[in-house]
């Protein structure tokens, strides 16, 4: 396999800069310093169409023959094989129809018609679009250009490993211990792998994913391909439901790890890019920045030497607001706090001295009883997750009731903006948060199904640029009546949560006092 694939990535060499550029390999300064390691970044965000996607879909077009060249391609994508497709296509002469979910932030559907490209929208994820343009090649006779599971395309992302490694000497690197690489399908994991292995078997191959769109991980861990009932929208160019057969088959053989991360590390990763040399990547980009960081908890990195493949950068601007509020608490450089202190003169005076110079980055309060106050706060922290801990500690000697929710999802992703809307006296409320594809008309839709029968008494929704919609919502449910509610919100189809019992409630947003 490996010399089989090795023959076809370098026969992709020879076709796929018509188009691509050889990428930088650089190295990240400030975060070789803070992680004690030396890391180098695979800038693929500089490619025409800020990802690598276009190295396989051009080496898979440019060996179409005649007859398929005039029947066209057709390609399923949540935006960077899109564009790959597009420009290939536009540089081949060929058309191209591009099916793409409605989440696609606008920003690649917009360059995909900017290259020529038919952008069809269709569905709210990639397996949606996928249907779809399988159905439009069986009719029409055109060509599919599988984003991932094709050995044409494998071969062509396999072309950034080949550069990484020719790339290393001119660095001073005599040795890479480890590659970091994204992954939704795995196409490009099966292409870096296959490449690495042939020619640096030491070098380790580390899948990074989502810890809500894992389907390689999860594979890997079962043994054979798993489909994944749910995936997490944010990081959108890796939002695949199960990896590609040929990618898996490759990763099982070649593949040394596989890690995942959180939404909050992905937005320190983005920040961390930012830092080092002002460049803005998208979540599925920044994957590998934070596969290193993450790595790099567990591991005994000193000495080492760490490749992240920054895998693109087409991020909707508005995006950037879920990337700045989130970037703090991914790299546990903030701590979300709930304490009760007394209800007099002279509390929060009193609770700042005890978390001393520390910084506050938010402090919510409202009127809670005349004995206590349920404070909402953020502070600042140099010292990650243990100086986190000794903070409480030490809040806690002091004798304040205090709860972490620094990874409690409702506090930070809806409380934290709504504190002290308190209802006493209300009766047979129960709080739900919803998830559900953000698209033009879904909160009508959503407000349409859920309101019709119960009372909606408190309502927190925020639209941040990332592909779904974030819903806290509560209703009265007069007693015996919450079965025949969780039945009808299991028809609706929506990801939802229960959160009557979640403490941010109870303290901040419940109808008890």
């Amino acid at each position: 396999m490996l010399d089989q694939y090795a023959r076809r990535i370098e026969q992709a060499a020879a076709r796929v800069y018509d188009v691509a550029m050889i990428s930088a390999l650089e190295d990240a300064p400030k975060l070789s310093a803070r992680l004690g390691c030396r890391v180098l970044l695979k800038r693929e965000d500089t490619q025409p169409v800020h990802s690598f996607k276009l190295r396989g879909a051009y080496n898979k077009i440019a060996q179409l023959d005649e007859a398929a060249r005039a029947r066209g391609v057709v390609a399923a994508s949540a935006g960077n094989h899109a564009q790959g497709v597009a420009l290939a296509a536009r540089k081949l002469g060929i058309a191209a129809s591009i099916v793409m979910p409605r989440t696609t932030p606008g920003i690649k559907v917009d360059s995909v018609r900017s290259l020529g490209g038919k952008a069809i929208l269709h569905g709210d994820a990639f397996d949606d679009a996928s249907a779809h343009a399988s159905e439009l090649a069986e009719q029409r006779g055109m060509t599919m250009i599988h984003p991932y599971d094709d050995p044409d395309v494998i071969a062509g992302q396999g072309t950034v490993a080949r550069e990484i490694l020719q790339q290393l000497a001119p660095l001073g690197v005599s040795r890479l211990d480890a590659v970091f690489v994204c992954v939704g399908g795995g196409g490009l994991l099966a292409g870096v792998a296959a490449w690495i292995k042939q020619h640096s078997p030491k070098t380790k191959v580390i899948c990074v994913e989502p810890d809500d769109s894992n389907c390689m991980g999860a594979a890997l861990a079962a043994g054979r391909r798993v489909r994944l009932q749910q995936v997490g929208l944010f990081a959108d160019g890796v939002a695949v439901r199960q990896a590609g057969t040929e990618p898996f088959r490759i990763a099982r053989q070649l593949v040394d790890d596989c890690i995942t991360v959180s939404v909050d590390e992905i937005c320190a990763a983005i920040r961390d890019m930012f830092n080092e040399n002002r460049a803005v990547p998208e979540p599925a980009g920044a994957l590998g920045i934070a596969g290193i960081k993450r790595w790099a908890q567990t591991h005994d990195v000193s000495g080492k030497t760490y490749c992240a493949i920054v895998s693109g950068a087409n991020i909707n601007f508005d995006r950037l607001r879920h990337v700045a509020e989130r970037a703090e608490l991914g790299d546990d450089a903030e701590a979300l706090l709930s304490v009760t202190i007394p209800e007099k003169p002279g509390s929060f005076k009193r609770f700042l001295k005890v978390i001393g110079r520390r910084s506050v980055t938010e402090f919510n309060y409202r009127y809670s009883s005349p004995s206590q106050a349920h404070i909402f706060v953020g502070i600042k922290l140099s010292g990650g997750s243990a100086e986190r801990a000794s903070l409480i500690d030490a809040l806690r000697q002091q004798d304040y009731p205090v709860l972490d929710m620094s990874g409690n999802e409702m506090a930070k992703m809806h409380v934290r903006f709504m504190v002290g809307g308190r209802a006493p006296g209300l009766h047979d409320e129960h709080l739900f948060r919803f998830e559900f594809p953000e698209r033009p008309g879904a909160l009508v839709d959503f407000l349409d199904a859920v309101g019709g029968r119960w009372n909606i008494s408190l309502f927190h929704y925020r639209n941040h640029g990332a592909a779904n919609g974030r819903v806290l919502c509560a209703l009265q449910l007069p007693r015996g009546q919450l079965a025949e509610c969780r039945r009808s919100l299991d028809e609706l189809g929506y990801e939802y949560w229960i959160e009557t019992a979640n403490p941010a409630y109870q303290l901040f947003l419940g109808t008890q006092v």
